[in-house]
């Protein structure tokens, strides 16, 4: 998400692109970088703890942050932004791609 565009209104775009583009329940493929230090990778995975989600991690090239794929089974688009907001909630420094 760009610094010059408000959450709100980012989410409701992204809202319409996830109704217009998929039959809903579908698969969707989250991507965070969160910084490698501490317990931030722990916090999103255990977000997404007993969904049946597929987390896939990668460290960068020297460790800083990491790369966190969850493909995971969601209902609709209003609980794929929930999760995005939680995320953002709870975890510091994450970035959402």
């Amino acid at each position: 998400m760009s610094d010059s565009t408000n959450p709100e209104e980012f989410y409701a775009k992204l809202k319409k692109q996830l109704q217009d583009t998929a039959m809903w329940p579908a698969e969707y493929l989250y991507k965070f970088i969160v910084p490698t230090k501490g317990e931030k990778v722990t916090q999103v995975e255990d977000i997404f703890d007993n969904m049946g989600a597929v987390i896939n991690t990668k460290q960068s090239k020297k460790g800083t942050y990491t790369s966190v794929s969850i493909n995971v089974r969601m209902k609709d688009p209003d609980h794929v932004i929930a999760k995005y907001k939680e995320v953002a909630d709870k975890v510091e420094g994450v970035i959402s791609l």
